[in-house]
């Protein structure tokens, strides 16, 4: 019968001779179960609600969320398609980062592009698609 000394041993220089690939193996078994505890924590996250988006052509997308956006809602009012300002020297689509900022005392509107060159304006810079 062998003794607990000799299967010390034994063991000893197997792990001497192996460790570095029972290193490895430690990792990845580490990194494979980290995967699956992140996997199945995210069951336990709340569901995100899809959005609600209003078009011009079309009346609702399915959801619960409602947003209007700014493009569509703009480009169905009758005062024009283009803005600019009373000071300014850019037109702008009201949906523009620029086209927001103005006031609304001092919103001057077009209906077509040449309108508003033919007053003196430029296409704005920073609002794709003039």
């Amino acid at each position: 019968m062998k003794s607990i000394i000799e299967y010390f041993n034994k063991v000893k220089s197997w792990y001497e001779i192996n460790h570095k690939d029972l290193y490895t193996a430690g990792i990845i078994f580490l990194v494979g179960m980290a995967g699956f505890g992140l996997g199945r924590l995210s069951v336990l996250w709340p569901q995100k609600e899809p959005l609600r988006i209003i078009t011009d052509n079309q009346d609702t997308v399915t959801g619960s969320k409602e947003i209007t956006t700014q493009k569509s809602a703009a480009a169905v009012s009758s005062k024009g398609k283009y803005i600019a300002s009373k000071s300014g020297t850019s037109y702008h689509y009201p949906w523009c980062p620029g086209a927001l900022k103005i006031k609304e005392e001092n919103k001057i509107w077009f209906q077509t592009k040449e309108e508003a060159e033919s007053r003196g304006y430029k296409p704005a810079g920073n609002c794709e698609g003039l």
